[in-house]
C-alpha cells in the first residue's frame, strides 16, 4: 500500500504528511541526508517502530531509504543488540545525526545515560564501526546540561564543531581535524526552559542554531517547537529575531515551526535538507492527535509516544527560517521537493548512456556511489544530451580529485560556451570561469580550507539566478558550505544550457545534474488581528472596585483590589495544577465564537514559579493559560527563567491506563517586566474542538505568535486572571480587552 501511494504521489507531485506512514510507526529526531548513491536516507532515535506489525521491542536508530524525499523503505538499523557495543551499557540510543566526512558516512548519537558516541561506514546503511565516545569527561563537566541531542557542523575553515545539551543548556566546542572528538573549549550557546536538539546551518553569511523547547514526549499534550537564533560565530552570540540572546535567563522568539490546531501537536527537534531545486526543507518529528501514543511495550520502555517523520518547506522570510511562510505543519496533499534532475542524471549502474562524452571519460561502479564517471588525460567534457529548459538553474556535482582538477559546467552550449565552477587540486581553491566565444571573462578564486581533500567525494552546487551564480562546495549539503563563492555573469552567459562535468588529469563525477531553481516564497502568511472591540467583555479597571461582571473561584484574594486604572493582585501561595486546585480564579462570561482575550500585565517576579496571566476557563481540570511565569533552569545552580508559558490542561484518555488530568506547557517569545498577553479562541467545528492560540509582546505592536493548543469541546469557557503558585509579587492588570475575531 505505501509502495502504492508513494507512486501516486510522484506521479501527482505531492505528498502527504507523514511520509513515514506505513513503513514506520515512529521516527523521532530524525536526521536526513542526500548520499552518493543518489539517494535520501533517514535515521531516528530508538524506537518500537514495528509495535502495530506485531513487533516487541524497538530498533535501535532506525534506517528509512527513499528515491524523493515522500515514499520511504525501510533499510536497517545501526546497531542490532548483538552489534551494540559494551560502552553504552544497556543505555537506549537517541537523536542520530548524520554527516559525510572524509569520504566516510558519521553519525553521532546520544546515550539516553547522558553521553555522545560516533558510529562511521563507508555506506549509508553500514556496516558501521563504533569509534566510542566523543565527549570526553571534561566537556561534560563543563556543560551544564543532560549531554545528548549532539549535532556537527563543519566551518567554511574546515574546522569541525559539535552542538550538544538538553534540559536546559546548549553547549557547543570544537572538534578535532577528523571530527571524532571534542578538543576545544565548551562555550554556553543558548539556554532555556526544556531547551534542545541543537541544529546548526550557515546561510547568508549567518550561523542558524535550530532548537526545540518545552515538552517533546507528553503525546496531544506536547509543547515542542522549533525556534531559531543566528549569530556571526559558530560560538555565538545567538540572538532571536528581536535581538534577544539565546543566553538570556528569559523564553525566545523566531519560531520556526509549532503547532497550527491541525492533527499535528508537538513539531520538533528538527533536521534539515535540499531538494533539487534549491528549495530547502526542514524534516522533524510531529505527533498525531488521532493516535498519539504507544500501547505497553514488550521490552522496552512504558508510557512512549509514537513521532512519526514529517517534512514541510523551509522559506527564509527577511533573513529568518520558517514553515510554509508561518502556515506551521502540513496536513493534507503538499507540492513536493524535486527529487529529479531536468537535465543530467547519476550515471545509473556505470553507463553513459544519455551523456556526450569527450575523450577520457568513462563509466565506473563503487561501492558507494555506485555508478559514476571517471576520468583520466587532458581536459575533456562530459555532459547531458538534453539541456535544462530554463535558465534560472541549481547545478550540482559529487567530485574527487587525484590529479589536476575537475568541475561542474552549466549553461553549457560547447566548450567556448559554458560557466564552470572547478575544484582545482594544484591551487587547493574553489575556480569559477566564465567562457564566451571561447575567451575567459575572468576566473574567480576562493581558497579552499587547509589540509582539504579532494580524493575525497565534494559536493559543488551552483544556483544561477538572472546573471548571479552562487558556488558553494560542501561534504553533505547540510547547510554547511566549506567554501562559497557569489559573482556577477554577463547576461550572455546566463542561458538554458546543459550540465556536466570537466576534468583535465584524474577525477571522478556523480550525480551530476541541474533542475529549475526554486522560487522563493518571500512573505508570511497573513497574521490574524482582532477585530471589533467587545466593550461587554472587556474591563479598563477604570473603576474603585473590581466590577460585579466578575465572578470568584475561591475568592476573593486576599490584596486584590482595582485602583488608579489597574488590577492589583499578589501572588498567591496556591496553585492550579491536576489534583492541586487551591488557587483563586477571577472569572467572567467570554463572547460566543471566535474571539481574542487580551491583558496588559505589569509583573516582575523574582522566585521560582510566582506566575500571573490569562485563562480560559472551562473547570478547575479543562482550562488553557497563557502566563508570565518563572520556573527554575536545571543545572542553573538556582538561576530562574522569565517564561511566556501557555498551557493546557484537561484528560489524556490515550495513555495506559487513561490519565484523568494532564498538564502540558508551550514557551512563547521573550518574557519583560510589561507585557501584553493574547489568546485567540476559535471552536473547530469540524472536529468538536476548542482550539486556541496564543501571543505575546514587550511593546504591544509586534508578536510572537504562539503554537495552538486544541481540547475537545465540552463546557463553555470563560475568561479568567490568575496570580498565584507562590507568594512575594504583584501582578497588576491594566486592561483586559475582548475581540470579535
Amino acid at each position: 500500500m505505501k509502495i502504492l501511494l508513494g507512486v501516486a504521489a510522484l506521479l501527482s507531485g505531492l505528498f502527504t504528511n507523514p511520509v513515514s506512514a506505513g513503513v514506520v510507526d515512529s521516527l523521532p529526531d530524525p536526521t536526513v541526508i542526500h548520499a552518493r548513491d543518489g539517494l535520501w536516507y533517514a535515521y531516528g532515535t530508538q524506537n518500537p517502530v514495528f509495535n502495530s506489525k506485531g513487533e516487541a521491542g524497538e530498533r535501535m536508530l532506525p534506517i528509512l531509504r527513499s528515491k524523493d524525499l515522500v515514499s520511504w523503505e525501510y533499510a536497517g538499523e545501526v546497531f542490532t543488540p548483538q552489534t551494540k557495543p559494551a560502552w553504552h551499557g544497556g543505555a537506549r540510543l537517541w537523536a542520530p545525526d548524520i554527516r559525510y566526512v572524509g569520504g566516510q558516512y558519521y553519525l553521532y548519537y546520544s546515550l539516553a545515560s547522558g553521553d555522545v558516541g560516533l558510529a562511521t561506514a563507508p555506506g549509508p546503511t553500514g556496516p558501521w564501526t563504533d569509534r566510542g565516545d566523543v565527549l570526553p569527561a571534561a566537556a561534560q563537566d563543563a556543560c551544564p546540561t543532560f549531554n545528548i541531542d549532539q549535532a556537527q557542523f563543519t566551518d567554511v575553515d574546515g574546522s569541525h564543531y559539535l552542538y550538544w545539551g538538553s534540559y536546559d543548556t546548549i553547549c557547543a566546542a570544537r572538534m578535532n581535524a577528523d571530527a571524532t572528538r571534542v578538543e576545544g573549549p565548551v562555550t554556553q550557546v543558548a539556554r532555556g526552559r526544556r531547551m534542545e536538539g541543537g541544529y546548526v546551518v550557515r546561510r547568508g553569511g549567518f550561523y542558524y542554531l535550530f532548537y526545540s523547547d518545552a515538552g517533546c514526549c507528553d503525546g496531544s499534550y506536547s509543547g515542542y517547537q522549533v525556534k531559531a537564533g543566528r549569530a556571526t560565530s559558530p560560538l555565538g552570540p545567538f540572538t532571536d529575531d528581536e535581538g534577544v540572546d539565546l543566553m538570556e535567563l528569559t523564553t525566545k522568539g523566531a519560531i520556526v515551526v509549532g503547532a497550527n490546531g491541525n492533527r499535528w501537536a508537538g513539531p520538533g527537534h528538527s533536521g534539515f535538507v535540499t531538494d533539487l531545486s534549491g528549495q530547502d526543507w526542514l524534516v522533524y518529528h510531529a505527533i498525531s492527535t488521532a493516535d498519539p501514543d504507544f500501547p505497553p511495550i514488550t521490552n522496552g520502555p512504558s508510557g512512549l509516544t509514537k513521532r512519526p517523520l514529517l517534512i514541510d518547506r523551509l522559506d527564509w522570510i527577511d533573513g529568518w527560517p520558517v514553515v510554509r511562510a508561518g502556515a506551521g505543519p502540513s496536513e493534507g496533499a503538499q507540492p513536493a521537493p524535486v527529487t529529479s534532475y531536468d537535465a543530467g542524471g547519476t550515471f545509473g549502474e556505470g553507463s553513459l548512456n544519455g551523456w556526450q562524452a569527450g575523450p577520457g571519460w568513462q563509466a565506473r561502479t563503487g561501492q558507494d556511489a555506485h555508478g559514476y564517471a571517471g576520468h583520466t588525460g587532458a581536459l575533456s567534457y562530459v555532459v547531458s544530451a538534453r539541456k535544462a529548459p530554463a535558465a534560472d538553474v541549481r547545478a550540482q556535482a559529487d567530485l574527487r580529485v587525484s590529479a589536476g582538477a575537475a568541475g561542474l559546467t552549466l549553461a553549457h552550449v560547447n566548450r567556448n560556451n559554458h560557466v564552470v565552477a572547478w575544484l582545482d587540486r594544484d591551487r587547493n581553491a574553489l575556480v569559477t570561469d566564465v567562457v564566451i566565444g571561447g575567451t575567459s571573462r575572468g576566473a574567480q578564486v576562493t581558497a579552499l580550507p587547509a589540509g582539504f581533500d579532494l580524493g575525497t567525494w565534494h559536493t559543488v552546487v551552483a544556483e544561477l539566478r538572472g546573471t548571479r551564480l552562487t558556488v558553494q562546495v560542501s561534504g553533505d549539503k547540510l547547510g554547511d558550505p566549506v567554501a562559497e563563492q557569489t559573482r556577477t555573469l554577463p547576461r550572455a552567459a546566463a542561458r538554458p544550457g546543459s550540465v556536466g562535468a570537466v576534468a583535465r588529469g584524474a577525477a571522478d563525477a556523480d550525480n551530476v545534474g541541474a533542475a529549475t531553481l526554486y522560487t522563493p516564497v518571500t512573505r508570511r502568511v497573513p497574521e490574524p488581528t482582532p477585530g471589533a472591540l467587545l466593550p461587554g467583555f472587556s474591563d479598563e479597571f477604570d473603576g474603585t472596585a473590581i466590577d460585579a461582571k466578575w465572578q470568584w473561584v475561591r475568592g476573593p484574594a486576599a490584596g486584590a483590589a482595582v485602583s488608579g486604572g489597574v488590577l492589583s493582585w499578589p501572588t498567591q501561595n496556591a496553585e492550579l495544577h491536576r489534583g492541586t486546585n487551591t488557587a483563586s480564579v477571577l472569572l467572567r462570561e467570554a463572547p460566543q465564537g471566535d474571539y481574542t482575550v487580551e491583558a496588559k500585565l505589569d509583573f516582575a517576579p523574582t522566585e521560582g514559579n510566582q506566575q500571573a496571566g490569562l485563562v480560559l476557563y472551562e473547570n478547575d481540570d479543562r482550562y488553557f493559560k497563557m502566563a508570565h511565569s518563572v520556573l527554575p533552569l536545571a543545572r542553573g545552580n538556582g538561576a530562574v527563567l522569565q517564561v511566556s508559558e501557555f498551557l493546557k490542561e484537561g484528560e489524556r484518555p490515550t495513555t495506559t491506563p487513561p490519565t484523568a488530568v494532564f498538564n502540558g506547557p508551550m514557551f512563547g517569545g521573550p518574557a519583560a517586566g510589561t507585557m501584553w498577553l493574547r489568546m485567540s479562541y476559535h471552536f473547530d467545528a469540524a472536529n468538536g474542538e476548542n482550539e486556541v492560540r496564543a501571543a505575546t509582546s514587550r511593546d504591544g505592536r509586534r508578536w510572537v505568535r504562539n503554537g495552538v493548543w486544541t481540547l475537545p469541546a465540552k463546557g463553555p469557557l470563560r475568561i479568567g486572571l490568575i496570580s498565584m503558585n507562590r507568594s512575594g509579587a504583584l501582578a497588576k492588570f491594566d486592561y483586559v480587552r475582548t475581540y470579535r475575531d
